[in-house]
């Protein structure tokens, strides 16, 4: 897996209902931490995101957050973690994310995992980038999203390539093997939030 040395995991700051979510987080930061794949993500202690770095850090991995300071300020900051850096706007979360990761995996999360998975597919979309981004469908939790691009790409609004943007895989055994196969992504030119 030497092409993915940093993954962006996008997940929600709750941990949802089902303790598979919890279980899969946790999963994945072992996972990560056995692989040496520093983890970059949203820089908080609570929810799933709290349960990814705090068990890659248990497995004497690497973990960077990165949090806007209005929710730093908050006290939701992981100050645990590799490196914690304070930004300025969700916007320049999301970019600073994107410039440092190699890959993105999506774990069950809410509106905010909704927007950075819709932003890092249409950046794809775009050709602002090749890197692969991987669905974790946790007791199919995203099945309704998926269905969703469907039915954009069969009402004609999406092209029918969307579905080739993301891989979807049910197991954190699954999402590694997917990241261990996939290319060097080519380096375009960065994009620009506006």
């Amino acid at each position: 897996m030497a092409t993915v040395k940093r993954l962006c995991v996008y997940c929600g700051s709750a941990e949802g209902r089902l303790p598979s979510y919890r279980a899969s987080a946790e999963q994945l930061g072992r996972a990560l931490a056995a692989a040496g794949i520093e983890l970059v993500y949203g820089g908080g202690r609570i929810g799933l995101m709290g349960r990814v770095a705090d068990t890659v850090l248990t497995g004497g991995g690497r973990v960077t957050g990165i949090i806007p300071a209005h929710l730093h300020d908050r006290e939701v900051g992981h100050h645990g973690v590799s490196e914690l850096q304070v930004v300025g706007s969700m916007h320049e979360r999301k970019q600073r994310m994107f410039e440092m990761s190699d890959a993105f995996a999506v774990l069950p999360g809410g509106l905010g995992t909704l927007d950075e998975f819709f932003e890092i597919i249409t950046w794809k979309q775009l050709s602002l980038h090749d890197k692969p981004v991987v669905v974790l469908n946790v007791a199919g939790y995203w099945q309704k999203l998926i269905a969703l691009i469907d039915h954009a790409i069969d009402s004609g609004f999406a092209p029918p390539r969307a579905r080739g943007f993301f891989t979807v895989v049910d197991s954190v055994e699954a999402l590694m093997q997917s990241l261990a196969a996939s290319h060097e992504p080519e380096r375009p030119a960065e994009p620009r939030l506006i």
